[in-house]
């Protein structure tokens, strides 16, 4: 049976087969989703083929992918606590097929493209749910719908491994050689670094982080009571991390620039309603959370662009090199910087 006869058979058994089908654009994963319509009513299908991880990178990294059971797993535990994740109205994991709750089309990123001004009072609803994430507890061994997921830790291989990719390929696209010293100390700053993120270092502690909480992964519900009015999607690859994560991820989108005028205030507001004391060491593990995440993303990008082929991530290399440039600033960073003013000097240009 083809996978669109799967398909086709899922969709039947659900009461959704005479539905009009239409895809629309999905991330940078495997998966696709399309928006199933039925007179007034529309949900949406996740077409997610499962297929383990073998990579190193993808385990080292703590990646769920495509693997349905997290999806599942994490969307109901959020649903639970009142955070408008997607609702499952049906699934088959052993296949990879998903029925959603359709959550609209009105996307951070669209919106503020039209509306601009709004950025401070949405982002303001953004926070608020951020923390009130962070202030939820969640089991490690999460169950739903005859599935289960083991919540996982962010631990220092996993950060590591993600920052490498500045080094396996961000580094050398724009020219940079590192010899063996130089990975020597690359290695050895970092674990200093991650000292910063040490949960009990701080009295803090490590609390759910979606992973990819971003302007293009959450929808503005202004019907909806409190947290709830934002929706989430893309939050499958979920860890326990140090509660900067997903703020980082905001606030230094790859894909738009957030006013700076307001950054400074909404990471106190997070603070403020999270119960976190917004001092100097939690802005300093803010700092290594933000260079971290970067170091990943630009080698990301190009790794998108040079192994898979997909060049338009190339375009938003200079943001988030302005953001990495800015992050190792801080002074609990300045031996990083050091570092890549000898061995990265570009990504210290690229945003000039």
């Amino acid at each position: 049976m083809t996978r669109e006869q799967l398909i086709e058979q899922f969709l039947h058994k659900n009461g959704w087969g005479d539905a009009k089908r239409s895809s629309f654009p999905g991330d940078a994963s495997s998966r696709s989703y399309e928006r199933l319509t039925r007179g007034p009513e529309k949900v949406v299908l996740m077409n997610a083929p499962f297929k383990p991880h073998k990579e190193p990178y993808n385990i080292a990294a703590k990646l769920a992918g495509s693997d349905p059971n997290a999806f599942i797993c994490l969307a109901t535990a959020l649903t639970r606590r009142g955070f408008s994740a997607p609702n499952i109205l049906a699934a088959d994991p052993n296949n990879g097929f998903i029925l959603l709750e359709d959550l609209g089309a009105d996307l951070f990123s669209q919106i503020l493209a039209n509306e601009p001004e709004k950025e401070k009072q949405l982002y303001g609803h953004a926070i608020d749910c951020l923390a009130a994430l962070y202030r939820s507890s969640f089991s490690a061994q999460l169950q739903a719908r005859g599935t289960q997921w083991h919540l996982r830790n962010y631990d220092s291989l996993a950060l590591q491994t993600e920052a490498d990719l500045f080094l396996e390929w961000y580094v050398p696209e724009f020219g940079g050689t590192v010899d063996q010293n130089a990975k020597e100390a690359w290695y050895s700053i970092w674990e200093e670094c991650f000292d910063h993120l040490d949960a009990y270092a701080h009295g803090l502690a490590h609390g759910l982080a979606l992973r990819d909480f971003h302007a293009d992964n959450i929808f503005w519900l202004p019907n909806r009571e409190a947290t709830s009015k934002i929706g989430l999607i893309d939050f499958q690859d979920a860890l326990i991390a140090h509660p900067s994560y997903d703020l980082v991820s905001l606030l230094e989108d790859a894909r738009r620039d957030v006013d700076l005028k307001i950054v400074d205030s909404l990471i106190s507001q997070f603070c403020a309603n999270a119960g976190i004391s917004d001092d100097e060491s939690f802005r300093a593990a803010y700092a290594v959370q933000a260079a971290q995440r970067n170091a990943k993303i630009l080698g990301v990008f190009v790794r998108l662009a040079r192994r898979d082929g997909k060049k338009r991530y190339l375009d938003m290399i200079p943001r988030v090199a302005e953001h990495f440039t800015r992050d190792i600033s801080h002074p609990v960073l300045s031996k990083l910087y050091h570092w890549v003013t000898n061995y990265a000097p570009n990504v210290l240009k690229t945003n000039t």
